[in-house]
């Protein structure tokens, strides 16, 4: 049997991320990896950047972490309101300000997809992770995404489960009734959730003689202490306020 954790957006929030590792550890998974996002909206970039780089935990570019890495600008989003608009440009220039230089070139120097392969029922079977999409680490891929293009880009990088972070919303879907171990999954957000509850989520994957199971672990973590951080920085308290349980 193999054990496979995977999680995604950090987004600066250590005490989520020192959570999500902890049970990790506990669980004696045999594989680690991130997705990205490890920076921008609470305010230890550098820690969680620290963090994963000394665990040698193999990490994927997020659209936050190539914005930073490479001085991008901020675009801003049609979604968000005037609000989280400029509440969003001042947490990003927070990181361009507070970033080191090792932790920058560490990012830099991410890679945008990771493959899993291995044997599953004496055939060769393979797990896609990503950060947004096999297209693009800023694309959208939710519950109810068009399967006729999930399966497209599975195909194309003939893989049998893709794993994506970003949209920060958790889900497990099968792709075809066929074939059970086929899969897409968003292993949700482990420093910023937007699933109602301050939780840190991540992704457990089981792999033994019967197939492929996929878990979606959710943690309490110690929410008020990444709200006063944020509140005592110069993150705007949006981001505090996003965090605090309704």
């Amino acid at each position: 049997m193999s054990l496979i954790a995977i999680f995604s957006d950090v987004h600066g929030n250590l005490p989520a991320l020192q959570t999500v590792l902890e049970d990790i550890e506990k669980r004696k998974a045999d594989q680690v990896y991130c997705l990205g996002d490890l920076v921008d909206f609470a305010p230890w970039t550098n820690e969680v950047i620290e963090t994963i780089r000394d665990l040698q935990i193999p990490c994927l570019l997020g659209n936050h972490d190539e914005r930073i890495a490479f001085n991008h600008a901020v675009v801003p989003l049609t979604k968000h309101s005037q609000e989280e608009t400029l509440a969003r440009t001042a947490a990003i220039n927070f990181t361009k300000n507070t970033i080191k230089e090792d932790c920058k070139a560490y990012l830099a120097g991410l890679p945008t997809q990771l493959k899993i392969t291995f044997r599953l029922k004496e055939k060769p079977f393979s797990i896609l992770l990503v950060h947004g999409s096999t297209r693009s680490n800023e694309e959208y891929i939710y519950e109810d995404h068009d399967l006729k293009d999930i399966r497209k880009m599975l195909d194309q990088e003939q893989a049998d489960i893709l794993v994506m972070g970003h949209t920060h919303e958790s889900y497990i879907r099968t792709v075809s009734s066929e074939a059970d171990d086929q899969m897409v999954i968003n292993c949700g957000s482990a420093g910023r959730s937007k699933e109602g509850k301050p939780l840190a989520c991540y992704l457990l994957i089981t792999i033994n003689e019967e197939g492929v199971q996929a878990e979606l672990v959710k943690l309490a973590y110690p929410v008020e202490k990444v709200v006063k951080a944020i509140q005592e920085s110069d993150i705007p308290d949006f981001y505090a306020c996003f965090l605090e349980p309704v």
